[in-house]
């Protein structure tokens, strides 16, 4: 209602002060209205239009035993007292969640419907709230009215700015009752315990799929209809997400801002630092609900998956041929290409990619580009240099989970587990003897042929 309002709100307060309110007229049905003399906004009954005059007098009568506010209306402190006793009348006829005022419902509803009923009159941009409204307009203005006093930082909003205080007090005061995570604010709280409950109220209208998150259903949709608002002003690439931008720019700037503090080692990605560290830590969070195995990153996951189920969505166009993963269907095409992509031309090796016939052109030429600061050995490649550091370090990241016995590289604890599990799955074409590893069997072949064993680069 007090949207309805008079524009002069202050020749308002004047009049009211000096004007009688009533003015009660006949209409054409023979019954009487009632008009307000401030606004010329027209009630039919008498009562509606006595409450309506208290907003121009600014007269609020009723008030909560509970807190004191006080409101211009008998039906607004009655919907705001089931604030205190945690009653929640209001139901969503949609998704069945319920609130203690009639306004939130109306609010909440606009998730559903899409309603923007509140436009900048700069931008033109549309909100389903009249706060989110209110923040956005700060853009325009550049108006940061919120200081913080310890480090100076200017914010738009006051909540920005008490979240951000966070930071320097490391307050977190909102507790998941479930796990007992903390959070800095309330809303981010309700959308963490979607994990325990597994709600998800945001569902895509196209194909059905739903989200716990409004943002994640934001871009989800952008699926259907091929939008992709955020580019790249260095080449012009087009992503669906703004920090899909700023990663693929790390690209052309060769940033790596993230690193681990085990070994060193930077990324372009938080994500990728993540499933780095579980090579430190041995940590197997994905595991498969068949047959129990565990794996440190959802896509080795999802690839060892299609052993049980058989699915080999992968299909070669030029032969038919399945496979279970992308990089075998690559490399299986590479069958019928008449020229291999990337060729040596020394020795005529063909590569699948650039990159690894650069790699491989280092046997011949002998550059080795990465060389240790310490003791100045230089390698071929830097994954050797990396692996060479830990002679200096004495780091042994990788643990055999049978007898503790700690190792340098991962694939050495694969071998070394061998000695527990007697497992020798290499076997010498010639005589039939069997192996552990596959270097000791390329050594013993050379027995057959006669040929000198191939020094590597370590």
């Amino acid at each position: 209602m007090e949207s309805e309002l008079c524009k002069d709100k202050a020749k308002c307060e004047s009049q009211s002060k000096r004007i009688d309110f009533t003015n009660e007229m006949p209409n054409d049905t023979g019954t009487t209205s009632y008009q307000c003399g401030i606004c010329k906004m027209s009630f039919s009954e008498k009562s509606n239009y006595v409450t309506h005059r208290c907003i121009h007098k600014g007269k609020k009568q009723y008030h909560c035993d509970v807190c004191g506010k006080s409101f211009s209306q008998k039906s607004k402190v009655t919907e705001h007292k089931h604030s205190h006793i945690g009653e929640k009348l209001y139901r969503c006829d949609i998704c069945g969640k319920s609130f203690t005022q009639n306004s939130t419902l109306t609010r909440h509803k606009r998730v559903h419907t899409g309603e923007k009923p509140y436009r900048c009159d700069i931008c033109d941009q549309a909100f389903s709230q009249l706060t989110n409204l209110t923040r956005h307009k700060h853009i325009h203005t550049g108006e940061r009215q919120f200081h913080c006093d310890i480090c100076g930082k200017s914010f738009f909003e006051s909540s920005k700015l008490t979240k951000h205080k966070y930071i320097h007090t490391g307050e977190m005061p909102y507790h998941c009752d479930i796990c007992g995570k903390s959070f800095s604010e309330n809303c981010e709280l309700a959308t963490h315990k979607r994990i325990h409950t597994g709600e998800k109220p945001y569902q895509c209208d196209i194909c059905d799929k739903a989200f716990s998150q409004i943002v994640n259903l934001t871009i989800h949709k952008r699926i259907h209809t091929g939008e992709k608002p955020y580019q790249c002003d260095i080449c012009g690439k087009s992503f669906t997400q703004s920090s899909k931008v700023t990663v693929h720019k790390r690209t052309h700037t060769g940033e790596m801002p993230y690193f681990c503090n085990i070994c060193g080692k930077s990324f372009s990605q938080t994500g990728a630092l993540t499933r780095h560290k579980r090579v430190h830590t041995g940590e197997k969070p994905y595991q498969c609900d068949i047959c129990g195995k565990a794996f440190s990153d959802k896509c080795s996951l999802n690839t060892h998956n299609f052993i049980h189920t058989g699915e080999k969505s992968y299909r070669c166009n030029t032969c038919g041929k399945s496979f279970s993963q992308k990089d075998l269907i690559i490399k299986h095409k590479l069958i019928h290409m008449k020229e291999k992509p990337s060729d040596c031309d020394i020795c005529s090796k063909s590569f699948s990619t650039k990159d690894c016939l650069i790699k491989h052109k280092r046997i011949h030429t002998g550059e080795k580009p990465y060389q240790c600061v310490i003791c100045d050995k230089a390698f071929s490649q830097i994954v050797n240099l990396t692996i060479h550091k830990r002679i200096h370090t004495g780091e042994k990241p990788y643990q055999c989970d049978i007898c503790g016995k700690s190792f340098t590289q991962n694939h050495h604890v694969t071998e070394h587990k061998r000695t527990h599990t007697g497992e020798m799955p290499y076997h010498c074409n010639i005589c039939g003897k069997s192996f552990s590893q596959n270097g000791t069997l390329t050594r013993h072949k050379c027995v057959h042929t006669r040929e000198k064993p191939y020094e590597r680069d370590t």
